[in-house]
């Protein structure tokens, strides 16, 4: 199978997407120019230096890269101040110069940490994404988003600050657990969801193939997801005009549910977010904005490749009261509001600004009861 590149056209923060399977072992063929210094920081977790860090040192290391890897541990709790402050006297520490590129080898945790801590280094050093999970090749590790989380939520403290690249290798996803690459595969769904109908579609023709290791299904679904999302950054690259922020589809929802699970492995960023979409189609439908049977379809799919389709699949008991407290948070909330993603139809998504968060606790309230 032959790779595909995908421009994300930001004028002098332009940049390239290399989507092409086996690409870890020829890092050194698309990355070796970005190392004048014939030097490599990587940031990875324990689970992915495992697995991918020796494939990308070995093709560093042959092309003459020192490498010097950096492990945090794995998981959503590693985006937190104490992991963020290690990690900036850590680079320090190694002398990173603001000309160099950290490379950020994992998933969207390591990829939205190393993002932040690149960004505020020295007031900015450049970086490479090399995203490990479905979630984090078809979302996170395009369009510059970086963050960490806080007591007071998800991705609260963060900044803007785009890659230098993005390499993708689909084939890192074959290490992975199959319910990973399904919470990722929400993220491919939701780019039909949002406004392409005819992928959606696809995807209830493919997403079982895709989960099952089809190499071609992905390699499709990886293109066709950061095409959509990197011309939606091109478009908005800061969510001002309000393109941006359709990306946000079950997110709002979703967030709450994490919030409630406490960020854990209970229930997965994008298990949240499947359970959020259905949720946001199902309160369309409730507002008279979409049919049912299109709300059904989209619950019908995700439960077809094993992600939540709501409060009781997600494993949630909350009240609605205790869930739009969470939605209060967003780091989206202008004037007591909370932007919400809904749908007149499947591929039909536009950003609603006159949800009343009593009116998603009632909603929410009614989806709790059997």
């Amino acid at each position: 199978m032959t790779g595909t590149t995908i421009p994300v056209a930001l004028g002098e923060r332009s940049y390239e997407v290399r989507v092409e399977p086996g690409s870890l072992h020829r890092a050194a063929d698309h990355m070796a120019a970005w190392f004048p210094r014939g030097r490599a920081v990587i940031v990875t977790d324990a689970h992915v230096a495992q697995t991918q860090l020796p494939v990308l040192t070995a093709s560093l290391e042959a092309a003459g890269i020192a490498c010097h890897p950096i492990i945090l541990p794995a998981g959503e709790a590693t985006k937190s101040w104490p992991h963020l402050s290690g990690l900036c006297d850590e680079l320090l520490r190694l002398e990173v110069e603001r000309s160099d590129n950290i490379v950020a080898l994992g998933g969207g945790v390591i990829g939205d940490l190393t993002g932040f801590a690149a960004s505020i280094i020295k007031r900015g050093c450049h970086f490479i994404q090399i995203p490990t999970t479905l979630l984090a090749q078809v979302d996170s590790s395009v369009g510059g988003k970086t963050a960490i989380n806080t007591a007071a939520g998800k991705n609260l403290v963060g900044a803007f600050h785009q890659p230098s690249l993005v390499l993708i290798d689909p084939d890192t996803l074959d290490t992975l657990p199959v319910r990973e690459v399904a919470a990722g595969y929400a993220e491919v769904v939701k780019y039909g969801l949002i406004d392409n109908r005819a992928f959606f579609e696809w995807c209830e023709a493919n997403g079982n193939a895709l989960l099952a290791g089809d190499g071609a299904a992905r390699l499709q679904a990886i293109a066709t997801s950061v095409a959509a999302k990197a011309a939606i950054v091109a478009d908005d690259e800061r969510e001002t005009s309000g393109r941006r922020a359709l990306l946000n589809l079950g997110h709002t929802f979703g967030h709450a549910l994490e919030a409630e699970t406490g960020y854990s492995d209970r229930l997965l960023h994008g298990e949240a977010v499947a359970a959020g979409m259905a949720l946001a189609f199902r309160f369309s439908a409730a507002r008279g904005l979409c049919s049912e049977q299109d709300a059904e379809r989209v619950a019908a799919h995700l439960r077809s490749v094993g992600l939540p389709d709501g409060l009781a699949a997600a494993g949630v008991s909350a009240d609605g009261a205790t869930l739009a407290a969470h939605m209060a948070h967003d780091k989206k909330a202008s004037g007591g509001k909370v932007p919400f993603l809904l749908a007149r139809g499947i591929g039909e998504t536009f950003l609603a600004k006159d949800v009343n968060l009593d009116e998603v606790a009632r909603f929410l309230d009614g989806e709790a009861r059997p």
